[in-house]
């Protein structure tokens, strides 16, 4: 016969307080060093200097990277882009995706701790905390210290360069959409656009709470990657992890005493793995959501080992089988699909690029039906855009086709600049005893009178009265 489950009421006493969600803990992490440090200094700042050094750089005569969206030109260094190209976009949005999908079966949550802007950020605003107030303990006694002037003056030089961080943060990001050079110019001077300084202060007061102020909340809380992540690790994925075969027991000893002699493992329980985490979590409690995969511990823990004289890797990247004393499977069917989809998606994404049109033609119909001009014509207008998506000029030839007697006024040649629009009124005029119906289909031929070799061909409407060309 089974036991019955036993049942412990956990009712709260009337009156009781009840906490649904648990305080915040303020986290203070600890200075260190060590080669994923290292590893994650040179990605954040290849990455930030990406970032804030693209929106200065000029390419053909303008902003290299500009979302210029009054014009709909998109400009990305040698090429632009139009919104009929925003397939694209998607293609690369997918392939971003699918990158992330076979980068974290692979190596956990990687991005998080070495590319996630957030992540970035945070550890550029606690190193401001560092230089300002000191390391993790001197913090400490200075937030339980009595209000002083040592106080506030460190207090305010954090947050001076706290504020100056997110303020270039937030002007680079609203540049790569005005551009940067003559923005800040006007911001200086009191003449932008109300606009301009609303999204360069929301960016700034955003950029300031979130790696300022908020911090781990949001990879907890806030950030969608850390609550589905989970479900893509299998036992073969590289997980920052503690040894506790090795480890355990934990206990504190002199470096020259023989943990096996006392009944010890390797972990002397100095905690550095814990006053290293940016969220604030004991790695010793095995794998958990607010892991970002940063490999912090690892660098911590590896410093005491050597301190000890001990191996490394009682905290490192492994494997949940290699944990288990079985071997790790790098090839796995998930991870071998998801890279062919990758390199199929890569492959879609920089055909589609290749051969993407740089010649548009956008034909607009009068919304007139038809008139009948001096000659007795039946005549329609119509409004053309000629969209050169290239990097330089190029000489178009327009023409017509698709009636007998078809004559086309205004067409010729249309001379286009480098990722220029040019509009043209043309019209299209037809004998009526040609016109074998009262709507009738005609093309709109564009193709390039240089070495360039484009040609766009546009279908549209030629209407007339009705039983036009119908003889007795």
């Amino acid at each position: 016969m089974h036991k019955p489950i036993e049942v412990i009421d956990i009712t709260p006493a009337p009156g009781a307080e009840v906490h649904l969600y648990a305080p915040r803990r303020h986290i203070y992490t600890r200075a260190f060093s060590g080669l994923f440090r290292n590893l994650r200094r040179i990605v954040g700042g290849v990455l930030m200097l990406l970032y804030f050094a693209t929106a200065w750089v000029n390419w053909g005569g303008h902003q290299a990277v500009w979302w210029n969206l009054p014009e709909r030109k998109f400009y990305i260094f040698g090429a632009t882009f139009w919104p009929q190209d925003f397939i694209l976009l998607s293609g690369l949005l997918i392939v971003a995706a699918f990158g992330l999908f076979f980068v974290t079966v692979y190596a956990g949550r990687v991005w998080c701790g070495y590319s996630c802007p957030q992540s970035v950020w945070t550890w550029l605003f606690m190193w401001c905390e560092k230089v300002t107030e000191g390391d993790r303990n001197q913090r400490i006694k200075l937030d339980q210290a009595p209000f002083s002037g040592q106080k506030l003056l460190r207090k305010a030089a954090k947050h001076g360069l706290w504020i100056v961080i997110a303020l270039a943060t937030g002007l680079t990001f609203v540049g790569y959409f005005t551009p940067i050079r003559p923005l800040t110019g006007e911001l200086l001077t009191g003449q932008a656009d109300g606009w301009a300084y609303f999204w360069v202060a929301l960016l700034t007061v955003a950029t300031y709470a979130n790696a300022g102020w908020l911090r781990e909340q949001v990879c907890i809380h806030m950030c969608p990657y850390a609550r589905f992540q989970s479900v893509m690790f299998d036992k073969d994925t590289l997980i920052v992890s503690y040894d506790p075969q090795r480890g355990e027991q934990r206990g504190p000893r002199r470096k020259e005493t023989d943990p096996k002699a006392v009944g010890l493992g390797d972990c002397i329980d100095c905690t550095m793995c814990v006053q290293v985490c940016p969220t604030g979590i004991d790695i010793r409690d095995g794998l958990q959501i607010e892991c970002i995969g940063c490999a912090a511990c690892v660098d911590a823990c590896d410093s005491v080992m050597d301190k000890m004289a001990y191996p490394r890797g009682l905290i490192s990247y492994t494997t949940e089988h290699n944990l288990a004393g079985l071997k790790t499977r790098p090839l796995r069917p998930r991870l071998i699909a998801y890279g062919a989809v990758l390199l199929v998606l890569l492959g879609v994404l920089v055909g589609g690029f290749m051969t993407r049109p740089l010649l548009a033609l956008d034909v607009s119909k009068d919304r007139a039906l038809y008139r009948e001009n001096s000659q007795g014509h039946i005549e329609n207008v119509y409004s053309l855009k000629v969209i050169n998506k290239d990097q330089r000029e190029h000489l178009y030839v327009l023409q017509a086709q698709g009636l007998a007697g078809l004559h086309l006024h205004g067409g010729g040649e249309i001379h286009v600049g480098p990722g220029e629009i040019v509009n043209r009124v043309v019209r299209l005029s037809v004998p009526p005893e040609e016109l074998p119906a009262s709507s009738n289909e005609v093309s709109f031929i564009l193709t390039t009178a240089d070495d360039a070799q484009e040609r766009v061909e546009v279908q549209s409407r030629f209407n007339g009265p009705a039983g036009s060309g119908v003889r007795p």
